[in-house]
């Protein structure tokens, strides 16, 4: 299976290959008297992803930047010809006139050529996941819904106030008042599991506290943990 760099690499040489009117092998730069041309792969650069609704996920995108330098003055005239070539559109890449740095080619081993960096886009395909099949009949359930209320209190059975809590698992929320009271209206109740403990999790005074508690209880005290 061929990777996406793979293929942008590979399409780009196939264009070379074609404007420079000769054989463009993909690799490093080279010293090389008889000439020629060769493109490498220098780096991967981010572009901006898009998004779309629903179920379809689109494309990660990014950009292959490619270097295309000479083997020697030889090679010269087949640059020139890539050069028009890429400044007349005639290829998929983008032109990029800044390969001059002389700690590329200390990097590389060989001394200053003339050279030029392609900017091709790239993209990674990757599909929605899929569901899995459905192998027993569906089932529906109608839960009911109960009220519960509690009290949260701290050491010396001291009310706690303005604590947030939450049903763990939903969206439900509330505060407690001033006497450490709370009520949480809609919480799910399986008759099938009647005795299945409620989560809550209380946020307040810089620290966060979970507990489970037996819902068919009539008042509900939360005590945390002492700090």
């Amino acid at each position: 299976m061929t990777g996406a760099i793979e293929a942008a690499v590979a399409d780009v040489a196939t264009w070379l290959t074609g404007a420079a009117g000769e054989t463009v092998p993909v690799g490093p730069p080279r010293d090389d008297p008889a000439g020629g041309l060769t493109v490498w792969p220098l780096e991967l650069r981010p572009v901006r992803q898009t998004a779309a609704g629903g179920a379809t996920r689109e494309p990660y995108r990014f950009v292959v930047r490619l270097l295309v330098s000479s083997g020697g003055p030889a090679a010269v005239p087949a640059l020139d010809r890539v050069l028009a070539a890429a400044t007349s559109g005639g290829g998929r890449a983008e032109l990029v006139l800044a390969a001059g740095d002389p700690a590329l080619w200390r990097a590389f081993g060989v001394p200053p050529r003339p050279a030029l960096l392609l900017d091709v886009p790239a993209r990674i395909d990757r599909p929605a996941p899929t569901a899995p099949p459905v192998r027993q009949p569906l089932r529906l359930r109608q839960l009911g819904m109960r009220t519960l209320d509690g009290r949260v209190v701290g050491p010396q059975d001291q009310p706690l106030a303005a604590m947030r809590v939450e049903l763990v698992g939903t969206a439900q929320a509330t505060e407690t008042d001033a006497a450490g009271r709370f009520r949480l209206v809609g919480v799910p109740h399986d008759p099938d599991a009647p005795d299945r403990p409620v989560r809550i999790r209380l946020v307040g005074r810089g620290r966060v506290h979970t507990a489970e508690f037996d819902p068919a209880a009539d008042d509900l005290i939360v005590v945390p943990a002492p700090d």
